[in-house]
Parts: C-alpha cells; sequence; structure tokens
C-alpha cells in the first residue's frame, strides 16, 4: 500500500444511554478523541447515537430531535472534526419541521458536508421517522468519495450499487444491529455477511459502526465491520458486548483502481443493462466505473 494515499477508518462501537443526548454526545467526542490520536482521519458512530433507539412514542422522538446541522449534536461534532482534522458520519435523531428522519450526518473539517436520511425503516420506526427523501447521495472529499447507509438500508442491494455507481469508494454505515429469527448464536451477525458480500459485489469498502448493550428490553449485536473491496474483512468484527474502536488502515482508491478482476470481467461493467436498466430505474446520476 502507498502509505501516502492510506487513511485510517475507525468505527466506534458504543452504548447510548437513552434520552441522554448531551452525555452521549460527550461520550462520543471522547471515542473519536481517542481514534484521532490513533490516526484516524474517517470516524463512523453507530445509528442514533445522540438519542439511542428505542422510542416509546413519536412525541417522545420529536422531543429528542434536533436542526441538522444547526443543532447541539451536529455542532459538537463539527467542533471536533475541526480541531482534529477528520471526518465524521454519526447516526442522529433529526427535526425538519413537523418530520422526524433517523438520519446521519457527514462531517469533515471545514464543516457539514451533507446528510442522509435511512431509506428503509424497520419495525416500529416507521411509527415515528419519515422514510428517506433524498435517495442515495454520494458526498465528494477529499479523501474519497462517501456514500452513506443505516441499518436495514444494507438488507437491499439497491442500497450499495447505486452508491457504487456514482462513484463511491466507501460506504459508511451507522447501524444498530439486532438479533435476526433463525440466527444461529455461533455464527456471526447476518449484517456481517451482507456488508461483506456487499462490499465484495460492488467493489468498494464499508464501515459498519454498531451499538452494544440492551435498551428497553431490545438487544444489538455489536460486531462492527470495515470490509475492503475484496469482501474479506479489514477490521472486526468487533465483540458482541464491548464498547471498542476498530481500525483499517486502506487506501480508498484500490477501491476503483482494483474493479477489474481479470482479463474479462470487471463487476460494474459486466451487468446487463441490455435487460435491466442501467441505474435500477433511479434518477441518481452515473458516475465512475
Amino acid at each position: 500500500m502507498d502509505k501516502s494515499s492510506a487513511i485510517t477508518i475507525a468505527c466506534i462501537q458504543m452504548e447510548p444511554s437513552f434520552g441522554d443526548t448531551a452525555a452521549n454526545v460527550e461520550a462520543s467526542v471522547r471515542r473519536i478523541g481517542e481514534a484521532a490520536d490513533n490516526g484516524a482521519r474517517l470516524i463512523v458512530l453507530p445509528e442514533l447515537a445522540n438519542t439511542g433507539y428505542v422510542f416509546a412514542t413519536r412525541e417522545e422522538a420529536f422531543a429528542l430531535a434536533e436542526a441538522v446541522p444547526d443543532g447541539p449534536s451536529s455542532r459538537r461534532w463539527m467542533e471536533v472534526a475541526a480541531a482534529r482534522n477528520l471526518y465524521i458520519v454519526a447516526g442522529i435523531t433529526e427535526r425538519d419541521g413537523q418530520s422526524l428522519y433517523n438520519s446521519a450526518v457527514v462531517i469533515g473539517p471545514s464543516g457539514h458536508i451533507g446528510t442522509y436520511r435511512k431509506m428503509h425503516l424497520w419495525g416500529q420506526e416507521n411509527l415515528f421517522f419519515e422514510p428517506g427523501d433524498r435517495g442515495f447521495p454520494v458526498f465528494a472529499t477529499p479523501i474519497g468519495r462517501i456514500g452513506v447507509a443505516i441499518c436495514y438500508d444494507g438488507w437491499f442491494p439497491e442500497t450499495f450499487r447505486l452508491q457504487a455507481l456514482q462513484g463511491a469508494d466507501i460506504v459508511c454505515v451507522p447501524t444498530n444491529w439486532v438479533p435476526i429469527p433463525g440466527q444461529a448464536p455461533d455464527r456471526e451477525a447476518m449484517a456481517n455477511i451482507l456488508v461483506m458480500a456487499a462490499a465484495h459485489s460492488n467493489s468498494i469498502f464499508i464501515a459498519a459502526a454498531d451499538r452494544v448493550g440492551t435498551e428497553r428490553g431490545q438487544p444489538f449485536v455489536g460486531q462492527s465491520l470495515i470490509a475492503s473491496y475484496t469482501g474479506w474483512p479489514a477490521a472486526g468484527p468487533a465483540s458482541r458486548d464491548r464498547e471498542e474502536i476498530i481500525y483499517a488502515e486502506v487506501d480508498l482508491g484500490e477501491a476503483r483502481r482494483k474493479r477489474n478482476w481479470n482479463d474479462f470481467n470487471q463487476i460494474l461493467r459486466d451487468r446487463r443493462t441490455d435487460v435491466y436498466a442501467e441505474m435500477l430505474g433511479s434518477t441518481v446520476p452515473r458516475g465512475w466505473y
């Protein structure tokens, strides 16, 4: 690996305390600082990292939600990103007028880069949040092109394919993975398998930061993972039950540089666009592949 083009990615696996937004953000800032001290430039936090996940009512969710990027959580993350020259992708409970979104804020050293709103809502999220209304944006940054997905989005192959087709080098996944029915206790999380498969089948890096613990009776499975464009783990999976940080030093450009698998095959160019729409019916612009 060319060290001049390598960056270190960190996924922070933590346990937010439900409803204690200020404390959760400060806990994340401490861990962001630790990751930065260990060389990380791109840092991913879990889904709804500032509030916790298991809302009882929409009113409760609304009371905890914030504007993005003008709310206190986004502003605090922007402060640390500016101070430490970082890129941060963090799950956040977003309020926009009377609408609520399960969102992820993308932040760089110069401030807010963009916001992704979860497209596929899981379970009782449907009672509280609106489904995402911005599609799958890819954010161009000095360190690479960053896409975002959140948790259940990862069960839909279109999520990663549309971002790869727009030129994403990496998709960052703030997540709150829960146990899946039929999951064997001695097997890795189904989410890990899906992440590795999506990384391989799209030739992209994927960095998924999960939470741990049990909140209002809902357990979470941990096992945060950074997958290489090869599909194999570059870091992790993390533990099932401990707060920790996983790191991977990668060259994001390898996701596209090594996309030709042999003299004949390149995973994105081999698609049969004579049979199905090149952009899967989406109106997002074509990217680089």
